[in-house]
């Protein structure tokens, strides 16, 4: 590992999925994932780096799966961003227990347990340290947590936004389904919407190339890559406008 530690970035947005949080269970939050996380994310603050944190609800109610099955998108939607609030206040306890501060922070109003997103508060809150985790997407349906990632990003002027998958970057084809699928250590927006590559849905990725925000893509589950991403190590694949 690269000893440096001077962080490449002072301030930067991890976007998490719910099913990150599942670990080897089917349903729900594994507690020894939600502990990994958060040491993962204490060795970055550590080091100074301000960090915010979007989450899904995946492991616990997908949305836009109900809606298929003949549920109101609308309704679907809503239940899929509480699903991402319940998801955001375990990984809070979790940064807690181990001595960090962090606040949640949602999309829609839920004043008795955590606070409503207002973004100078929220940049004020990584201004004294704080870890801040978005909950409730965008507050609007129809549309991903990724593209919430991707907005929040903007808004707070990270800059880095980091997408933790379950694998090395980005692949031509599942690299789990297909062993010959090529990895891509460097692409640019427009090839990855050209060849619609799995990535992030195309509303975040081009929010990302419209305001230049560079995207990196690493494996979560590899121990310290997070902190080597940090500390300006060429992990995963990293995707710009050039």
């Amino acid at each position: 590992m690269n000893q440096n530690s001077t962080p490449a970035w002072s301030r930067i947005l991890v976007k998490l999925s719910g099913e990150a949080l599942l670990g080897s269970a089917d349903y729900g939050i594994d507690p020894a994932v939600l502990k990994r996380i958060a040491a993962d994310v204490g060795e970055v603050q550590a080091l100074g780096v301000q960090l915010a944190i979007v989450i899904g609800g995946g492991n616990l109610f997908r949305g836009a799966g109900l809606a298929r099955s003949g549920m109101d998108r609308v309704t679907a939607d809503q239940m899929g961003m509480l699903a991402t609030v319940m998801n955001a206040l375990a990984l809070q306890d979790a940064l807690e227990q181990q001595g960090m501060q962090a606040r949640v922070m949602s999309a829609i109003r839920i004043n008795e347990v955590c606070e409503d997103f207002i973004r100078r508060r929220a940049v004020r809150h990584l201004e004294k340290g704080r870890a801040v985790i978005f909950a409730a997407g965008t507050g609007n349906p129809f549309f991903t947590t990724d593209t919430a990632a991707s907005l929040r990003a903007i808004e707070i002027e990270a800059q880095l936004l980091l997408k933790a998958t379950k694998v090395n970057g980005i692949y031509s084809d599942d690299p789990v389904k297909n062993p010959a699928a090529r990895h891509y250590p460097r692409l640019t927006y427009d090839r990855v919407l050209d060849e619609r590559l799995d990535v992030m849905d195309a509303t975040a990725i081009v929010m990302c190339r419209d305001y230049r925000m560079p995207l990196r893509v690493f494996n979560l589950g590899t121990p310290g890559d997070l902190l080597r991403i940090v500390r300006g190590e060429d992990i995963g694949t990293l995707v710009t406008n050039d």
